[in-house]
């Protein structure tokens, strides 16, 4: 099965492990992995800050880069939600919007991708500790990615797993939001942030990398031993 990368911005220039795990894993569940070069950012910060007319070059960008390949897989359930986004960016569209369509159906977020179309749940992984889960707003109520990390995670030897207090509330990253509402979306992770400590995990674990970024980032500065682990990095351990 070939298998693009869509790798995002975020694990691009900060988070790098996440890619690096994505690729061994995947690669390990028997895929072979491509990463066509020309990709760039999504559009997602632009479109949601209401420059729609200039997000459109991005998103012609990705939808010209990804058009020949068999299925396109991200470590990203927000970026992959924007993909979805892009038939109605470009309703009307004769020519872009059944390019951006048939980019749409075969993206899928990584745990989606390997339990709904790898059909796998046990993948081989081993962690020692106590871990709590995030879950990622774009994911879980835009993407509809709800089950498929808790069905990865509940397989992991040695993980121990505890439910992590007002799971649903969002962490305050929201991409730009952070920077536009700073003293709203610092409260929001400093709840966050103590939810995650007051479990007793040793491992916040998350499928986004702007959260994880966001609440990682807080946890550092409040002198927090929580580590905070992408999903892939969980689900790559040996």
């Amino acid at each position: 099965m070939k298998v693009s990368l869509f790798v995002t911005c975020l694990v691009d220039m900060f988070q790098s492990g996440a890619g690096k795990a994505t690729v061994e894993l995947l690669e390990r569940l028997g895929c072979e992995i491509d990463f066509p070069e020309s990709q760039v950012c999504c559009g997602q910060p632009a479109y949601n800050s209401g420059y729609v007319k200039e997000s459109k070059e991005a998103m012609k960008n990705m939808i010209t880069t990804f058009e020949h390949s068999e299925y396109v897989v991200t470590p990203s359930g927000s970026c992959g939600t924007m993909f979805k986004e892009y038939p109605h960016v470009f309703k009307g569209d004769s020519v872009w919007e059944p390019k951006a369509q048939a980019l749409a159906d075969k993206t899928y977020e990584l745990t989606q991708f390997i339990v709904d179309v790898l059909k796998v749940e046990d993948v081989g992984a081993k962690l020692n500790g106590k871990a709590t889960y995030h879950t990622s707003c774009h994911m879980t109520r835009l993407l509809g990615v709800k089950e498929a990390p808790f069905k990865l995670l509940s397989n992991v030897e040695g993980l121990e797993f505890e439910a992590l207090p007002n799971a649903h509330n969002c962490c305050g990253f929201g991409g730009t939001f952070s920077v536009k509402m700073g003293q709203i979306s610092e409260q929001m992770v400093d709840e966050k942030v103590q939810c995650a400590v007051d479990t007793g995990a040793d491992y916040l674990i998350g499928a986004d990398c702007g959260c994880l970024m966001n609440i990682g980032g807080r946890m550092e500065r409040k002198g927090h031993p929580v580590k905070v682990m992408h999903i892939a990095e969980v689900l790559n351990s040996r």
